[in-house]
């Protein structure tokens, strides 16, 4: 993996981790938001985000330099089996609220969206030396 898309994916998980902090602290004590399930949301999305972005370039990425890519698809199917039945687990077994839990989990989206944004406009004043 490039150092670049190593370096895109740890600020991506910063954000995510600011923006999780930032909701957790204006609306965790309201009665809108479980603390707990906003949480769980958020480590649930970054380690399964973690684990796809390294795991391609770990796993898979060499794996189809071997000729083996229905090995590497086979493990990422696994480790989305093995993700849904943990989530299947926090749900029924713990009660999370969903709403918390969505809010948490949607935190993720956003933080991609606001690096794709900064990474943009990082190129548009980079490119000609003016700001977009």
């Amino acid at each position: 993996m490039e150092a670049a898309a190593r370096k895109m994916i740890l600020r991506i998980e910063l954000w995510h981790v600011i923006l999780l902090a930032a909701l957790l602290a204006t609306l965790g004590q309201s009665r809108f938001l479980e603390p707990t399930a906003l949480i769980a949301g958020g480590i649930f999305m970054g380690v399964n985000f973690l684990l796809l972005a390294y795991g391609i370039a770990w796993i898979l990425t060499p794996l189809a330099g071997k000729g083996r890519v229905k090995t590497g698809v086979g493990l990422l199917i696994l480790k989305f089996a093995i993700f849904l039945g943990l989530l299947s687990t926090l749900f029924f077994r713990f009660n999370l609220d969903a709403v918390s839990f969505a809010a948490g989990f949607s935190t993720l989206i956003i933080a991609i969206v606001l690096e794709t944004i900064r990474a943009a406009v990082k190129v548009g004043t980079s490119s000609n030396g003016t700001s977009v």
